[in-house]
């Protein structure tokens, strides 16, 4: 397994004030004034028959209504005799945490099921309190084994579960920002789950609830997994996640860390448990694929059911739960930094835990993680006490974290730029009550617990990240998937070393080719404008549905197109008034995925979405932008396919496909690399008609995005004459290149120098006019703009991306074994809500089946000068102009020149 975990048995749970043996209790992470907590609640703690699993004679007992808190970093267990109004005991309950409060619902206890109330575990105070909040509606209802999740750092959202009678597959909704608050049953679009209870759900960071396994109407065991998103637009929707756990399972739990969602134990049903190395299983939701840890001490360790798991930071705590007759009292520590430096390992555990307090001595040994001491780290990189980033609170009112200073309710989007996994530290703001005395408002039957001292709420603002490249490579091995008859390795996912890229400054260039024009009068209207319009589809998902198949797409035997020129040019419409109402400069937030140039290399923009997410229903963009920095057509056989797929896609998620300009959509540009070529070949006469519009549409696209404010993107670079955004901004579409003028020459044209010892702007290979610039100044240009990264792509680098400047610019490139020729690697750049960059690469394929992809050379004009009939597209024009072979990188710095830039960034 490629992503796993250190675990190592705690010996804290034997003082007197640790929770003991039990099972079906919730164990929930919070952050108060006195820094990360972990809340355990309620559960069973006996049990009655015999047998050696629950439904094989056991029956649970003594359930509890107690209250325990673990303080990581005291390391220490403390039991809470909370105010207010407790809730009843209960086990099977759900819980989740909303910043410093735990809020309680449904469940299962002596009586039978559980209030429907929620019952709020108020922590941020000196003294413990609970509160019990009525929703007036009609909600979840009483229920237990359902799950309960906070979802884009305000919805909480129920679903699942069993109401005494049969078991669910009902969502619900509570919006924590909306007062009143209101139960609302949503019914998300797309693939849902059945009905099911004991399963298990966590929410990512950035708003993605995943649900997971759990036991069906027939008491199943299952293995799949579903997200559940909110779109901005307020829609919800399923999508059923990548792969299958490698085992199903009911009773275990869930718990994110970063992207990666740890599965541990769970029970099979008939006596028996989850074992061996699928006990804990990890789904990568980046990567979108089930690992299983393999390693001697997880059967022990979490061969268990009804047990309960939290994270903070890097870390995972697992407490109790039951194996077979015997409830269980350890605790579980598992690290997921383990494959980062030990450095940043530190970093991330300093973020959350207190070094200098004797346990964490211990438990680094324990887990085998090397400089965790106290006398290795300088005080100086101690981070503030997390009391200090938190948002001093009365009353738990249940509104969003923000990160602003500001008192209120957050929109959707506000809430998730809030979100901060890699602290796990939830903000909490308190809106006012209508008296406009800034107080926070009180539930239903609680007391005032407010003085003229209080009456001020401090808000600190934590800093807001800085843009960092990942320190590891995310590659996955060439080939198509067995059932394709490809490489039974394909899909086979692994990080390197972002030292290991040998090939990262070698650079291949793109120089001019002679125009062509090939003649076909075949045509394919398989999809007449009547015949959608009696469907009631539109253009743009007929598109999707053809040609969105990142796993079965195959080349078209013939060469022509599927789509007519009236569907073409409806599409074309439709994406064009798309573009024109967007800005010159994208306004965007992250998390995105960031495209360099395809070149008409379809099958390689269809094997990036296979190893890394697709923007469908079924893959990621609920969750997260697309953004492509353009040379979408040309050099490769597919740009009909490519161009108009990309456009189909920005249709249908006009706020999450993003879509700027290549020096390649211009008309005088792609007449001669192949464009025109194609459409005249795949289209007929109407062909011309065809690239004559795509062009059109191209003067309207914008030229580039600009990314949380810090990391501008365009498809070039800056080259001698821009200074600052807003000359891009300044520039009024429809554009040409001739009305664009320099700026926009210098934005689609231009290039970095060769290495980041040549400083200055120079003549560019690529043609009269045309310059590349030197790293003083793009370290200029982000210093006068506030930007901590540029992005650019138009240049075929090896390794599929390339460091320029010290880090300050990054070329990604997506297209494979450019022009058949290069041999390069393709790459995609994901830009996290922590605004760490991790490069994604895909290797060429094989020779063979680079040639079925591309497709066989049969226009005339290409025929006629002898490829064979295996050759790729267009090999003979390519033959005839070549790219420039790659650079090497300069491997001899003079002393002067380390001293004045410091180390090469790819050093």
């Amino acid at each position: 397994m490629s992503q796993a975990v250190r675990l190592a048995p705690l010996a804290v749970a034997a003082n007197a004030h640790a929770p003991g043996p039990r099972c079906g209790h919730s164990l929930t992470a919070v952050v108060g004034e006195q820094g990360p907590k972990l809340i355990l609640f309620g559960g069973a703690t006996a049990l009655e028959g015999t047998g050696t699993n629950s439904g094989s004679g056991i029956r649970l007992a003594g359930a509890t209504a107690d209250v325990h808190s673990f303080d990581i970093r005291a390391g220490e267990w403390k039991k809470l005799e909370p105010q207010g109004e407790p809730p009843s005991p209960r086990a099977a309950h759900a819980a989740a945490a909303v910043g410093s409060m735990v809020v309680v619902q449904g469940g299962i206890g002596p009586l039978g099921l559980a209030t429907e109330d929620l019952h709020v575990l108020d922590l941020s105070g000196s003294t413990a309190r609970w509160h019990r909040v009525v929703v007036p509606n009609q909600g979840p209802g009483p229920r237990y084994a359902h799950v309960l999740a906070l979802v884009a750092q305000r919805y909480l959202v129920a679903l699942g579960g069993n109401d005494g009678r049969v078991s669910l597959e009902d969502v619900w909704s509570l919006d924590t920002a909306s007062k009143p608050y209101v139960w609302q049953q949503i019914f998300p679009e797309g693939e849902k789950p059945s009905a099911r209870m004991y399963s298990t759900a966590a929410a990512r960071a950035d708003g993605l609830l995943l649900l997971a396994g759990g036991r069906d109407a027939t008491n199943a065991p299952l293995a799949d997994a579903f997200g559940l998103a909110r779109h901005r637009d307020g829609r919800w929707e399923w999508a059923r996640a990548p792969g299958v756990s490698p085992s199903a399972r009911y009773q275990h739990s869930a718990v994110f860390v970063g992207a990666r969602l740890h599965v541990s134990g769970g029970a099979l049903g008939g006596g028996r448990m989850v074992e061996d190395s699928a006990a804990w299983a990890v789904l990568d939701t980046e990567a979108g694929q089930w690992h299983a840890w393999e390693g001697p001490e997880v059967v022990h360790i979490s061969r268990r059911c009804r047990h309960s798991c939290a994270s903070v930071g890097p870390l995972l705590f697992l407490y109790g739960g039951l194996r077979g007759g015997q409830l269980l009292d350890d605790m579980i520590v598992a690290d997921d930094s383990y494959a980062e430096p030990a450095k940043e390992r530190v970093d991330k555990l300093i973020a959350v835990i207190d070094l200098n307090a004797p346990p964490w001595t211990t438990w680094a040994e324990a887990l085998g993680v090397p400089g965790l001491t106290p006398d290795q780290i300088s005080p100086s990189t101690m981070i503030e006490d997390q009391s200090q980033s938190m948002h001093t609170n009365t009353f738990p009112a249940l509104s969003p974290p923000s990160l602003q200073p500001q008192v209120g309710a957050l929109s959707r989007d506000d809430a998730a730029i809030a979100a901060d996994a890699a602290l796990a530290s939830s903000l909490i703001s308190l809106p006012s009550d209508d008296s406009g005395s800034g107080r926070p408002p009180l539930a239903p039957g609680s007391r005032s617990r407010y003085t003229p001292q209080q009456q001020q709420i401090t808000v600190s603002t934590p800093p807001t990240p800085d843009v960092r490249l990942h320190n590891r490579v995310v590659v996955v091995a060439a080939g198509r998937s067995p059932t394709a008859g490809g490489s039974h390795v394909a899909g086979l996912v692994r990080q390197l070393s972002l030292d290991q890229f040998e090939n990262e400054g070698r650079r291949v260039r793109d120089d001019a080719l002679p125009a062509a024009v090939a003649h076909t009068d075949e045509r394919m209207e398989r999809w007449s404008p009547l015949e959608r319009v009696h469907a009631g589809i539109g253009v743009h998902k007929m598109v999707i549905a053809e040609l969105l198949q990142p796993r079965e797409w195959e080349p078209p035997v013939e060469r022509t197109f599927f789509m007519d020129v009236a569907s073409i040019e409806e599409l074309c419409s439709l994406a064009e008034n798309c573009f024109k109402a967007e800005p010159t400069v994208l306004q965007l937030s992250a998390p995105v995925k960031i495209f360099g140039d395809l070149h008409g290399q379809f099958g390689d923009l269809m094997r990036l979405f296979d190893e890394y997410g697709s923007p469908s229903t079924a893959g990621d963009i609920a969750y997260i932008d697309y953004l492509f920095l353009g040379d979408y057509v040309d050099r490769g056989s597919h740009s009909l396919e490519t161009i108009m797929l990309l456009l189909a896609l920005k249709v249908e998620h006009p706020s999450n496909i993003h879509l700027i300009r290549g020096n390649h959509e211009a008309a005088d540009i792609n007449a001669q690399f192949g464009f025109r070529m194609e459409c005249v070949e795949r289209l007929g006469e109407r062909g011309l008609y065809v690239w004559q519009r795509l062009n059109s549409l191209f003067n309207w696209l914008p030229l580039a995005a600009l990314i949380e404010r810090k990391i501008l993107c365009m498809h070039g670079g800056i080259g001698r004459s821009i200074e600052s955004v807003r000359e891009i901004e300044a520039l009024q579409r429809p554009l040409t290149m001739e009305t664009g003028g320099i700026t926009l020459m210098d934005l689609l044209w231009s290039d970095p120098t060769e290495s980041d010892f040549v400083e200055g702007v120079h003549p560019n290979a690529r043609g009269p006019g045309l310059v590349s610039f030197g790293p003083d100044r793009v370290h200029s240009f982000c210093e006068a703009n506030d930007l901590q990264l540029i992005v650019r792509a138009h240049e075929c680098v090896m390794d599929g991306f390339e460091r320029f400047a010290q880090g300050h610019m990054i070329t990604v490139f997506s297209a494979t074994n450019y022009c058949g020729t290069a041999n390069n690697a393709g790459a995609i750049l994901v830009l996290g809500r922590d605004l760490v960059v991790v490069p994604k690469l895909i290797h060429p394929l094989p020779p063979e089946a680079m040639h079925r992809e591309q497709g066989s050379d049969v226009s005339p004009i290409t025929a006629s000068s002898g490829p064979t009939p295996a050759a790729p597209w267009l090999e003979s024009i390519n033959r005839e102009r070549p790219p420039t072979p790659p650079r090497g990188r300069p491997s001899v710095r003079s002393s002067a020149g380390s001293q004045e830039r410091g180390s090469l960034a790819w050093i």
